[in-house]
């Protein structure tokens, strides 16, 4: 065991005069992150040390006192850190902008976009005190009926790796020396259902486990530099992610991560073997990482004192890194965050967000004098239907008041938009819950044109039991569509659904979880003042039984040692869930089972078209490791200016044994009605990741040797396209 060495400091944090750096040597900026972190550590007795392991020790310097846990007060000169949940803004606090849920990020398939949004969530966390957001959340989609769907960014590596990557960028990259606040990534890693997620594990192959889960992670390693990485509840190949090898031998080996690793809240289940594989601080109270416990193992021999060390290194050297230690958090936070700045923001994710999913010309709207259009659902509404209202699908799990109900601070509604937006043109609205079928079908036999909102709430804790939409809405949806043949159908859902009433409505738009905005982006999307652009980062299925995950129980929901799929009161058995669907997770599964979707991965229309030509790779021989340039020519062919998110795909040689497509990059095209350009999509060496494959007899990426397809269009199923060789 390593020898410890204590030197004396003061006890008292308030009395230090922290521009003293010889005396508290951490506070000196000339030196490094890594000099001031040793700095530190080596003032610290060995229970301040411990401290920097769990997450309210660490946070609270002069606090001693944790759940009945005792520690010595911290050295002086060390910052207070508030962590904050937020995938999808601040939660939890007033006086914050509700913004819309990452999954309408993720439709926005905006890098710049993105890296704003963050940029907004992290002054406003740092105005109201907090200084670390634990998000983005990253996942693979591998279940739409997963809870937690719409905190995540598709199903898609590449895109979500990038999209996640502008996000940790946003949150900590914006705040021009004037603030610090630090990203978390979660949850690593095969986290893909809320279902049993504390007592199951996830069963993936390696190469699986590699191009599928890792991947996200990796893309977002290589394009930013997150603070801290959290473990997932869930076992991974039978050991719990909190305390599974893989944190040192494949996220710090392999994949880069030098920050440090953060549990789930109860998802630590041991203390030398979480230490011994890498774990560095146990969220909120001490458990497993008191001092009393992490005493013992050190004695016994089970962990070492380097390893201790290693983990608080990691905690302070990261919060230094971050600037946390310089940038103090406001003495008094402010009651008001949001900005109208931030609000315009927000309106302007929701819109590009959506995504217009079907449109046989009905929409944009155009009311003259006297149309009326009938409004239905409970949803369209800030008045209440039985618990029901537009703030039932603001967020994912935004704020609750004192009465226990969800609330979206600043929320318009639909109904209060549409209303303003069509009375510009001097039409009329009217408005029906729906909670009377009869009365709802009459509203729209009446009108011009009707309008019916179907939702779908989801969220922590729980997965959804189908894709149907709630609150009888599909059948709500039938009747309106009966009534009045130009139907209007608006999606608020978490995730995709099923429509059995798709053909009988004439136009279909997903706005997901659209935040406080809601109202005003869906009117500027439904009226044409702003021409949709959003693109689906998920597919939409034609019913559940054509999922990945549904052609077995040991897919989903898993099982148990004697076959059942239900849990038997009392026990705490490890669900067996098998990733046995291996590549083919996504639009992979489609493509590869010749499976029609609903509505296909990057699918998405607008109010003009666009039309793609002139396919071309550069060079049409290569070798391995050499850059590829996808090029091809862009016409807007309609009476619109619109914007393309242009998409290109690429499908490997035979011998990979991969018989999909995967996504390798787009472009985001503005153009004017007429207008053309060429548009290049470049592989690097780098990015030739996209074109690889994991061997596992070599433990490697390998490049197949043969012909690659290459598929550009405004979806997976693009149809435009030509080869290139890889020799």
């Amino acid at each position: 065991m390593t020898p410890l060495v204590v030197v004396a400091a003061p006890a008292n944090a308030a009395a230090a005069d922290c521009s003293d750096v010889s005396a508290y040597p951490w506070t000196d900026t000339s030196k490094t992150p890594d000099e001031r972190a040793h700095a530190l550590l080596e003032a610290s007795t060995q229970h301040q040390k411990y401290r920097w392991l769990v997450e309210q020790p660490a946070n609270s310097p002069e606090q001693t006192e944790f759940s009945g846990v005792t520690y010595p007060v911290q050295v002086p000169c060390t910052p207070t850190v508030v962590y904050t949940d937020g995938p999808d803004g601040v939660r939890f606090t007033p006086g914050v902008t509700a913004f819309p849920a990452p999954i309408s990020v993720a439709s926005t398939w905006d890098e710049q976009l993105t890296y704003d949004r963050s940029a907004a969530v992290a002054a406003e966390a740092f105005a109201t005190g907090k200084n670390v957001v634990l998000g983005p959340g990253l996942a693979s989609g591998r279940t739409p009926l997963s809870g937690r769907t719409a905190e995540y960014f598709g199903e898609d590596p590449l895109l979500t790796g990038v999209l996640a990557a502008a996000t940790v960028n946003g949150l900590q990259e914006s705040g021009d020396g004037e603030r610090a606040v630090l990203a978390n990534l979660k949850h690593y890693v095969g986290n893909e259902q809320e279902l049993d997620r504390q007592l199951s594990s996830s069963d993936i192959d390696e190469r699986t486990r590699r191009q599928i889960y890792d991947l996200p992670f990796e893309i977002t390693m290589d394009r930013s530099d997150p603070a801290s990485v959290m473990c997932s509840y869930n076992q991974i190949d039978d050991v719990y992610g909190c305390e599974n090898p893989l944190l040192d031998d494949v996220l710090r080996d392999d994949l880069g991560f030098d920050g440090y690793v953060l549990s789930d809240f109860g998802a630590v289940h041991s203390t030398a073997p979480s230490l011994d594989a890498g774990l560095d601080q146990e969220l909120n109270r001490p458990v497993f990482f008191t001092p009393e416990l992490l005493d013992q193992a050190l004695a016994a021999g089970e962990v070492t004192q380097e390893q201790i060390d290693q983990a608080a290194f990691r905690v302070v050297r990261t919060y230094l890194a971050g600037g946390l230690f310089d940038h103090p958090l406001p003495t008094t936070p402010v009651a008001d965050a949001a900005t109208p700045e931030h609000e315009a923001l927000a309106r302007r994710v929701a819109a590009e967000g959506s995504v217009l999913l079907a449109n046989d010309g009905v929409l944009p709207l155009a009311p003259t004098a006297g149309d009326t259009i009938a409004l239905i659902g409970p949803t369209a509404s800030s008045t209440p239907t039985d618990g029901i209202s537009a703030a039932s699908v603001c967020s994912m799990a935004w704020r609750f008041n004192d009465a226990g109900t969800m609330e979206c601070e600043d929320l318009v509604s639909p109904e209060t938009a549409i209303r303003e937006r069509a009375a510009q043109d001097g039409a009329t609205v009217t408005y029906s819950d729906g909670s009377d079928v009869t009365a709802a079908a009459a509203a729209a036999a009446q009108a011009d044109v009707a309008v019916v909102f179907g939702y779908q709430r989801s969220g922590e804790f729980s997965d959804l039991p189908d894709l149907r939409l709630q609150g009888d809405g599909d059948a709500l949806i039938e009747v309106v569509a009966a009534a009045n043949p130009d139907t209007v159908v608006v999606l608020q859902t978490g995730s995709a659904v099923e429509m059995p009433w798709v053909d009988d409505a004439r136009a279909v738009l997903e706005t997901w979880y659209a935040g406080e905005q809601m109202g005003p982006a869906t009117a500027d999307l439904l009226f044409g003042d702003v021409n949709p652009s959003g693109r689906l980062p998920m597919t939409f299925p034609v019913s559940l039984a054509d999922t990945p995950t549904a052609a077995s129980p040991e897919r989903y929901p898993g099982t148990f040692a004697d076959g059942s799929t239900t849990r038997p009161e009392g026990s705490t058995e490890i669900r067996q869930v098998e990733y046995s669907e291996g590549l083919q997770v996504g639009y992979r599964w489609y493509e590869a089972q010749d499976i029609e979707p609903l509505f296909a991965f990057g699918h998405g229309l607008s109010y003009t078209d666009f039309e793609y030509d002139k396919v071309k790779v550069t060079p049409a021989s290569t070798k391995e490791g050499q850059e590829v340039r996808i090029r091809f020519r862009l016409t807007n062919t309609g009476d619109r200016v619109g914007t393309e998110t242009a998409q290109a795909y690429v499908t490997l040689p035979d011998s990979a044994g991969e018989p999909f497509r995967r996504l390798v990059g787009w472009e985001q095209v503005t153009l004017q009605p007429g207008e053309h350009r060429k548009v290049e999509i470049t592989l690097t060496a780098e990015d030739l990741r996209l074109a690889q494959y994991w061997d596992e007899s070599t433990d490697s990426w390998q490049t197949p040797r043969g012909t690659y397809q290459v598929h550009v269009g405004g979806s997976v199923e693009a149809t435009a396209g030509t080869t290139f060789r890889v020799r």
